[in-house]
């Protein structure tokens, strides 16, 4: 019985601690949700009532036949899709991008056309130890090979604490 009490002892202090863990956990978005970025996704209602706090990331996976992504500079540049002189372009199909600072980012598509039809985002960060918090904790999902953009399972603590759970229950008996 020795043992087993050790193992519970365990298992409590992985929970908690792990617990404490996620609460100061950055949010993946990962944009256009289980579509990505494109041209047949939703953007606008995608990221509506979304919180973007500084130390979350946001993910685009997207197809290069519906063009790169810019990151512009001015509400102006996004509201015009004028790519004329962005601050970045994305150019590989799959990219995380930290918000390491509050303040507006603005993200379109490279295709003019796709662009003008609504395949844009704006994310305005937020400080990261504001009071509330719209959007989940934690979203554990990744994104996908750049060829087909979606969303796929992220391994987190919860995946951790089973695999932990499952070696400890194998080793008591």
């Amino acid at each position: 019985m020795k043992m087993g009490g050790i193992i519970v002892g365990l298992v409590v202090v992985v929970v908690v601690a792990m617990s404490m863990n996620v609460a100061a956990s950055e949010v993946h978005h990962v944009v256009g949700g289980d579509h990505g970025w494109d041209p047949n996704s939703d953007i606008l209602s995608w990221s509506s009532g979304k919180v973007f706090r500084v130390g979350d990331k946001i993910w685009f996976a997207y197809s290069l036949a519906h063009g790169l992504i810019a990151e512009l500079k001015s509400r102006e540049e996004y509201e015009s899709c004028n790519m004329s002189n962005p601050i970045m372009m994305y150019t590989e199909g799959l990219h995380t991008i930290p918000l390491e600072r509050e303040g507006i980012r603005y993200f379109v598509s490279s295709n003019s056309e796709n662009c003008k039809n609504g395949l844009k985002l704006h994310v305005e960060v937020q400080p990261k130890d504001s009071p509330s918090r719209a959007s989940p904790i934690t979203q554990n999902v990744v994104a996908a090979e750049p060829t087909s953009p979606s969303g796929s399972a992220h391994y987190g603590h919860s995946v951790i604490l089973s695999i932990l759970l499952c070696v400890i229950m194998v080793l008591a008996y």
